[in-house]
C-alpha cells in the first residue's frame, strides 16, 4: 500500500461502483467515482487513485483480487531499463485490494474499473516498428524491456515488424489493414501516400524514443513537463489522449516527402549526419562532431524564399527582398493541363503563389533550420516558440557568425536562447522555398539536406554522396498543413 497516495479536496458527485474491501489487512469502502477518480481510507484518511492518469491496466485474479498496474515515481530505484532513476522517472506499481463481498464481487468491481478504462478511448490494437540499426541500436532492447511489458499490462494487443532499410516503414503502411489497428507507433509517410490517406491520417501516431535524437518525443514530453523516457512515451499511448500535428508537405517535381519534426541544411544537416562516422560514441557524437565542424565552418551559396506569417511580415531582414512569384517561383506553379501522378494520394496543401506576398534572402549560409516543434533532439531546444499545430514553421536562419560566437550559441542550444543571439534570425513561415548551393570554398562540393534525421538529398563530394537519395540536391518547396496529423500525447 502506497500511503503517499494523492488526497484531492473536492469530493466527486456520481458513484460508479461501491464495495468492502481489504487492503493491507484493513477492511475499507473502496468506491469508483464518474470523474474517475478511486477512493479508500486507510489509516483513518481519505486516499485516491486518478484513474485515467495513473491507471495502466487492471488484473483480476480469481473471484475477489483484484490488481491495479499504477505508473508511480521510482525516484532512488531503478528505472525500467536497469539504471539509476532520475527525477521524474516513472515505474510499474502494484496495489492489490480484496472484495469483502459475495463470491464473484471483485469480477463485478474489476469490470467496473475496465469499463471505465475502456470509456477513455484507449488503444486495443496497435502496429508498432521497431527500427534495430537506428541511433545506439537500442531499439529492440526498448521495445523489450519498456514497450513490451506496459503494453502487456495495458492488455493492448500489437503487431510488430522490423524495418531493414530506409522508407521501409513506409512501404508497409501503404498496403497496411487500418481497420484493424487503432494507432502506429511511428510513422508518417505511408499514411499520406495512400489512395485513401483522408481516413489513413486519422489514424493516430504514437512516438516513442529509442535512439540518438528523439526530438518528436522530447517536445510532447516536455510540453507537460515529464522527462523524456520510452516510458513515459509508452504512458502516454496506452492514455489514448491525442492532439493534432502539423505536416510539412516537402515538394520536388512531383516527388513528395512528409515531415513532422524539422528540416535542417548546412550547419546543423553536416553535424546531424556525418557525425553518424562517430555513432559509437551515442549522443556525445553531435557535440563532438559539432566543435569540429564549427572550427572549420563552411558556408553555402543558395537562397531561400518564404511567406512570413502575420506578424513577423516587417521583421529585420539581410537582404530582403519582395518577390514576384510569377516569374522566379513559375516553377511550382503546375498547369491544368498537366496530368496528377497518383492524383488520389494527398499531394499537400494548396498555395496561391499568384497573390501571396514572398520575401527572399540571398546567401551565403551557415545554417539553415526549419522546425515544427520545439525541440530538435533531446539536448536542442531548436525552436522555443514552435507549436504542434499552428500552421507555421519555425525559421532560425545564420548568414554569418564568428566562429566562438557560434560555439556560444550552440551552447545556447539546450535551453532555445539561441534565438537571441544578433546572428541569428528567427520568425514563422507559411511556405518556404529553398535553393542550395554549393560551398563557398570550393564549389564542386554541395551540401546535405537533412530532414526528420533522414537524408533527402545530399550534393556532390558530401558525405556518403554514392548513396541514392528520395531528391536532388536542387530547388524544393516545403508548404505546411495545420493540424493534418494526429498524435498520442501526455495529460498534465
Amino acid at each position: 500500500m502506497d500511503p503517499t497516495a494523492p488526497v484531492f479536496d473536492n469530493e466527486p458527485s456520481i458513484i460508479i461502483h461501491s464495495d468492502r474491501v481489504v487492503i493491507d489487512g484493513t477492511l475499507t469502502p473502496l468506491t469508483l467515482f464518474s470523474d474517475g477518480r478511486l477512493r479508500w481510507e486507510w489509516e483513518g484518511i481519505e486516499r485516491w487513485i486518478d484513474v485515467e492518469k495513473e491507471v495502466v491496466g487492471v488484473e483480476t485474479k480469481g473471484s475477489r483480487r483484484i490488481v491495479i498496474k499504477r505508473a508511480v515515481e521510482i525516484g532512488g530505484g531503478l528505472n525500467c531499463l536497469g539504471s539509476a532513476a532520475a527525477a521524474g522517472d516513472l515505474g510499474i506499481k502494484e496495489f492489490v485490494f480484496e472484495v469483502n463481498d459475495e463470491e464473484g464481487a471483485g469480477q463485478l468491481l474489476g469490470q467496473k474499473l475496465k469499463e471505465y478504462l475502456n470509456s477513455l478511448g484507449r488503444p486495443k490494437r496497435l502496429f508498432i516498428f521497431v527500427n534495430p540499426f537506428g541511433g545506439k541500436k537500442s531499439a529492440v532492447k526498448v521495445f523489450a524491456k519498456v514497450v513490451t511489458p506496459l503494453l502487456v499490462h495495458a492488455d493492448i494487443n500489437f503487431s510488430v515488424h522490423e524495418t531493414q532499410h530506409q522508407l521501409h516503414a513506409k512501404e508497409v503502411v501503404q498496403e497496411l489493414d487500418l481497420t484493424q489497428y487503432d494507432g502506429i507507433v511511428c510513422v508518417l509517410n505511408g499514411l499520406l501516400h495512400r489512395e485513401d490517406w483522408e481516413t489513413a491520417i486519422q489514424t493516430p501516431i504514437g512516438i516513442v524514443p529509442a535512439g540518438t535524437g528523439n526530438g518528436m518525443a522530447k517536445s510532447l514530453l516536455d510540453s507537460v513537463g515529464q522527462p523524456c523516457s520510452a516510458f513515459n512515451a509508452v504512458l502516454a499511448i496506452i492514455r489514448g489522449h491525442k492532439q493534432p500535428l502539423d505536416v510539412a508537405t516537402i515538394s520536388q517535381g512531383k516527388t513528395k516527402f512528409f515531415s513532422v519534426l524539422m528540416l535542417a541544411w548546412g550547419l546543423v544537416a553536416d553535424i546531424d549526419i556525418e557525425s553518424e562516422k562517430y555513432r559509437w560514441m551515442g549522443s556525445a557524437r553531435l557535440d563532438f562532431y559539432a566543435i569540429q565542424r564549427i572550427f572549420h565552418l563552411r558556408k553555402y551559396h543558395g537562397r531561400i524564399h518564404f511567406v512570413p506569417a502575420p506578424g513577423f511580415e516587417a521583421l529585420a531582414l539581410p537582404k530582403t527582398e519582395k518577390q514576384d512569384p510569377s516569374q522566379q517561383l513559375k516553377f511550382y506553379i503546375r498547369s491544368e493541363e498537366e496530368p496528377l501522378i497518383e492524383e488520389h494520394r494527398y499531394h499537400g496543401p494548396t498555395i496561391d503563389l499568384e497573390n501571396t506576398k514572398w520575401l527572399t534572402i540571398e546567401g551565403p549560409f551557415v545554417s539553415i533550420w526549419l522546425h515544427n516543434v520545439p525541440w530538435g533532439s533531446e539536448g536542442a531546444k531548436a525552436a522555443p516558440d514552435a507549436k504542434f499545430s499552428d500552421g507555421y514553421l519555425d525559421l532560425v536562419l545564420i548568414r554569418d557568425c564568428p566562429k566562438l560566437a557560434l560555439l556560444a550559441l550552440m551552447t545556447d542550444l539546450s535551453t532555445g536562447n539561441h534565438v537571441k543571439s544578433p546572428h541569428v534570425v528567427y520568425l514563422k513561415v507559411k511556405s518556404f522555398i529553398l535553393e542550395p548551393g554549393p560551398r563557398t570554398e570550393d564549389s564542386t562540393k554541395g551540401g546535405i539536406i537533412d530532414v526528420d534525421g533522414e537524408v533527402l538529398a545530399r550534393g556532390s563530394g558530401t558525405y556518403k554522396c554514392e548513396q541514392e537519395t528520395l531528391m536532388s540536391y536542387d530547388k524544393l518547396q516545403i508548404s505546411v498543413h495545420e493540424g493534418l496529423a494526429s498524435l498520442f500525447s501526455p495529460i498534465l
